[in-house]
């Protein structure tokens, strides 16, 4: 079977390695805003993001399947704001809370490597401190200082390679 592009799609499985190495490259910590609607403030939802070229989608779907994930992956026009055409992008947004705190987390924490380590890490910091986070998200934070994810094995065993 092939795909759009002409590629072989093959019935493949990826390793967690190689998923975590996709994330080392082109992974992203961020935060979503969104409106609040109980106070008219605006709230701030973390969110795990990987965006690859469209030419990448299958891939990116065997990730999001991989893990067990429900997220629609979007592709979206590349916008050209210095005049350099580019191709269109494809998207994993991960922001639900229960994805975040039982796949994403566990499927990470302490297993990234360098500077990626470093913006999870941090990303985790600014969940639990910043004050326009949802109270439940700073569940996530919480768990996280409080060494959850090492001492439970339901959050390891999931993901051993």
């Amino acid at each position: 079977m092939t795909d759009e592009f002409g590629v072989k799609q093959l019935n493949q499985k990826i390793s967690y390695e190689y998923i975590r190495g996709l994330v080392e490259g082109e992974g992203c910590f961020s935060f979503c805003t969104s409106p609040n609607i109980k106070n008219g403030k605006r709230s701030r939802i973390p969110a795990f993001i990987i965006s690859m070229h469209e030419r990448d989608e299958n891939l990116l779907r065997l990730v999001r399947d991989t893990l067990g994930l429900k997220n629609k992956v979007y592709n979206y026009k590349s916008f050209q704001k210095d005049g350099i055409k580019r191709g269109r992008k494809v998207v994993l947004i991960v922001r639900e809370f229960k994805q975040l705190k039982d796949i994403i987390i566990p499927f990470l924490y302490k297993k990234l490597v360098g500077h990626k380590r470093k913006q999870f890490d941090e990303w985790l910091e600014k969940i639990g401190n910043d004050p326009q986070v949802p109270d439940r998200f700073k569940s996530l934070y919480r768990l996280y200082k409080w060494g959850i994810y090492d001492k439970l094995p339901k959050f390891k065993e999931k993901f051993n390679d």
